[in-house]
């Protein structure tokens, strides 16, 4: 009996079933069975389409002794001229040149299943993972498709005959639907394509010329297609909350949401703001502008007060959305150095929703600063004061306890993050989130 009898591309039945096979650690031959198709046809989807996860390797290097290397000068370059210990440049990858080098990358995706579906340290791994998840290998092949057939998909001679046809039927004044119609057997091919190839300037007629096109009003985007523009700009690539979503699903990491508050429509001071998912703690800086250079000496100033690594256990996911000053990712994500120190997504347009926390924490802030008052008369110790009543504040949500108090006190990187931001908890009876507060407290 044959039992790989479908013939045909995969659907997502296909890959869900795949998907399944693989969590339940079954051979590709037995998930063949169960879909129709070769075992190789199953072995080939799976490479082609999981999801890369990058690791999370202290200095970006999966060398076994990279915590404990001092090495220098490995380049060859002469003593003096690099002052850099070896794992952190930038210029020479440490790891082709060093004899001591022994990865510590786990190599069992590289031979079937080929993934880490099944593993059980999957969640807890900081190495590189591959995954195979039905949707998202789904949307590749769909993209990868849609990508191919992009473009002019006609043979010199093609274009120029249709180039031909059309421009002079259309210089008497005949509609694209009726030419079309006419000679429908000539054409190499759909309407659809013919519309497309004149909107991007492909044959000598222009829009202009199409009487009909030029008299339509251009329709609206819905959201979904207004996300969708969003998504091409270059800043939100390998960034987008669908990103977002594939890459906690198996990090198991901690996320901030991040944001900034106006005073009101004018160049002037902004306040940024963070929250940790976790316990709902916000931070609340005040910048002299909205622009992206003040963000980065944020982020800056976080990394030197907190060190390198501690910055990376407290800050390593952020969530923002589509601001102007958020559209930097490289800036926010390395350091000086050009060391990863977070990874930034970006939530999708009109979507405040997918931030919750933080935009439900702005409401604290407005109980003291209405919206339409100006920020330029505050300074940072004012919101430093703000800060602390609004995260003294008890919520139900946490079980009636304040941000602070959900603070574990063997947290050495939260309590060593209160200390540089002179974070203190208020008294209960003494919070207070009224327009008076700076007034009281000066």
């Amino acid at each position: 009996m044959n039992y790989y009898s479908r013939n045909g591309q995969m659907d997502l039945t296909d890959r869900v079933a795949i998907e399944t096979g693989l969590c339940r650690g079954e051979s590709f031959k037995r998930i063949a069975r169960t879909i129709g198709r070769h075992p190789s046809t199953v072995a080939h989807e799976v490479l082609e389409n999981r999801t890369y996860i990058k690791g999370t390797y202290f200095a970006g290097k999966d060398c076994k002794f990279v915590r404990q290397c001092k090495d220098t000068n490995l380049c060859g370059v002469s003593k003096g001229a690099c002052n850099y210990k070896c794992k952190f440049c930038r210029g020479v990858d440490c790891t082709k040149v060093c004899e001591r080098y022994i990865s510590v990358a786990c190599h069992k995706p590289d031979k079937p299943p080929y993934v880490c579906n099944t593993c059980k340290n999957r969640k807890l791994c900081i190495k590189d993972k591959y995954v195979y998840s039905a949707p998202y290998a789904d949307a590749a092949v769909s993209r990868r498709r849609s990508e191919s057939r992009q473009g002019i998909r006609l043979t010199d001679e093609q274009k120029a005959f249709v180039d031909e046809l059309v421009t002079r039927l259309v210089k008497k004044g005949q509609p694209l639907t009726h030419i079309y119609a006419e000679h429908e057997a000539e054409m190499p091919m759909s309407l659809r394509s013919l519309y497309n190839y004149i909107d991007a300037g492909e044959l000598t007629i222009r829009n202009i010329d199409l009487r009909r096109k030029t008299s339509y009003k251009q329709r609206r985007k819905n959201a979904k297609g207004y996300a969708k523009g969003f998504a091409d700009q270059a800043y939100r690539e390998g960034r987008t909350y669908e990103d977002y979503e594939s890459f906690m699903q198996y990090s198991g990491l901690s996320v901030v949401e991040m944001d900034t508050v106006k005073g009101v429509r004018e160049r002037g001071k902004r306040l940024l703001t963070m929250i940790f998912q976790d316990n709902s703690i916000m931070l609340m800086f005040l910048m002299p502008d909205g622009k992206a250079e003040s963000v980065k000496r944020v982020f800056d100033f976080l990394e030197r007060g907190l060190g390198l690594e501690r910055f990376m256990r407290l800050f390593p996911v952020i969530l923002t959305d589509n601001g102007s000053e958020f559209k930097r990712p490289g800036d926010l994500e390395l350091t000086e150095d050009l060391l990863r120190r977070t990874d930034v997504f970006y939530c999708d347009p009109m979507a405040s929703w997918q931030k919750p926390h933080i935009e439900k924490n702005h409401e604290f802030i407005r109980y003291v600063i209405p919206r339409g008052k100006s920020l330029n008369p505050y300074t940072q110790e004012d919101m430093t004061l703000l800060m602390n009543h609004i995260n003294s504040t008890r919520r139900p949500g946490l079980g009636n306890k304040s941000p602070y108090e959900l603070i574990n006190e063997e947290d050495e990187d939260m309590w060593a993050l209160f200390n540089l931001l002179k974070m203190d908890l208020i008294p209960p009876d003494e919070v207070h989130l009224m327009p008076d507060l700076f007034t009281i407290n000066r």
